[in-house]
């Protein structure tokens, strides 16, 4: 008795807004069962995105870049340029920019990669200010998950990381060879893709997908590009005054990290600051860096791309945080490049299914 009459006075206290009881438990089945059916099917394609990503990726990151440069190969056919010179076109100057790139970092990474041993000791001595920190943590990690808190070995980090982030040679030729088709026969594959569609109805939604898709794909990155290079050329002008190494290589570091939010400035500061550790005689110099580059990302990201691209589309922080860590789970770092777009991929797609109503909800 004391129990219930427990139960009853709690359930007084809480406040409730109009409680209805269910109109059948059957139709609740039935809604449980279909939201089953719908959860396995999501496991069962991030299974297949997750094995297949070897020949997924390079196929589904062409297919972005193809629907981003898709209005530049239709302006040059309205002018009468064929779509293989335009394709053509593309491809030779992406090869020519990452071979590049790969010639220009070869020698510096190489260098740096080097003198690990000697950067490792120089490090050291310039955080020995945190050795009674990082001791007491790990005793303290040692005391409550066991282990030996003693043990000063670590695995070499250089060929791990290096596998990690370099794409196969065979991802490449793949990668590169999609766009090339994508870019060519982009029209044919459209028109096959609408024939594919019951109706008028249907095919013209179909078509207004795709184009909004392709215009705000183009719109965002062509914005993002250009600050970027911009953020690059800053970030490489300030590595030069400070007496960084090598500055031209921050500052692409810097525009390439960029295109990922959140994580791609962090890498950033933490590679600045572990660079400035190595280049300069004080802990203070070496974080000089690292918070003008804060105050620069902080510049960029809540003012001046907001101001820009929050014109064309608006990305939800939360949803960009979530895909990011999504598809960097998924695909590693090529994934987290492709977190943005994808996110606008879907916005669009769920926008036009699911127009925006003005419903007024309650407070």
């Amino acid at each position: 008795m004391e129990y219930i009459r427990a139960s009853r006075e709690a359930r007084h206290a809480l406040v409730i807004n109009d409680p209805r009881p269910l109109d059948s438990v059957g139709n609740m089945w039935a809604s449980l069962g279909r939201a089953a059916s719908v959860g396995t099917f999501f496991l069962l394609f991030g299974a297949f995105l997750y094995f297949g990503r070897a020949i997924l990726l390079p196929i589904l990151a062409a297919a972005v870049v193809s629907l981003t440069l898709a209005p530049m190969v239709k302006a040059a056919r309205r002018h009468g340029v064929s779509p293989w010179i335009t394709a053509l076109a593309i491809v030779a100057v992406c090869v020519a920019a990452v071979s590049l790139a790969a010639t220009y970092l070869a020698g510096p990474v190489s260098e740096w990669i080097g003198r690990a041993p000697e950067i490792g000791g120089i490090i050291k001595e310039r955080l020995s200010v945190f050795e009674q920190p990082i001791a007491s943590f790990r005793q303290l990690e040692n005391a409550l998950f066991g282990g030996d808190a003693t043990s000063n070995s670590a695995p070499s980090v250089v060929l791990p990381f290096v596998a990690f982030v370099t794409p196969a040679a065979g991802e490449f030729l793949l990668f590169f060879g999609t766009l090339m088709f994508f870019l060519v026969g982009q029209l044919e594959l459209r028109a096959r893709l609408v024939s594919l569609f019951p109706d008028h109805d249907a095919k013209l939604r179909f078509l207004k997908i795709l184009n909004d898709v392709e215009r705000n794909l183009a719109g965002y990155l062509g914005v993002v590009t250009v600050i970027n290079v911009g953020l690059g050329v800053i970030v490489t002008v300030g590595a030069w005054l400070l007496g960084f190494p090598s500055p031209a290589i921050f500052g692409v570091l810097a525009a390439l990290l960029n295109y990922v939010p959140y994580v791609g400035p962090a890498v950033m500061v933490v590679v600045l600051f572990g660079v400035g550790l190595v280049t300069f005689p004080s802990l203070g110099a070496a974080l000089l860096a690292p918070i003008a580059f804060v105050a620069l990302t902080t510049l960029e990201g809540h003012f001046i791309t907001p101001t820009i691209v929050g014109r064309r589309i608006t990305l939800n922080p939360l949803l960009i945080f979530l895909a990011l860590a999504f598809w960097t789970w998924m695909w590693g770092p090529i994934g987290s490049f492709l977190a943005a777009p994808l996110s606008i991929i879907a916005l669009v797609i769920f926008n036009h299914l699911f127009p925006t109503e003005d419903i007024k909800l309650p407070d």
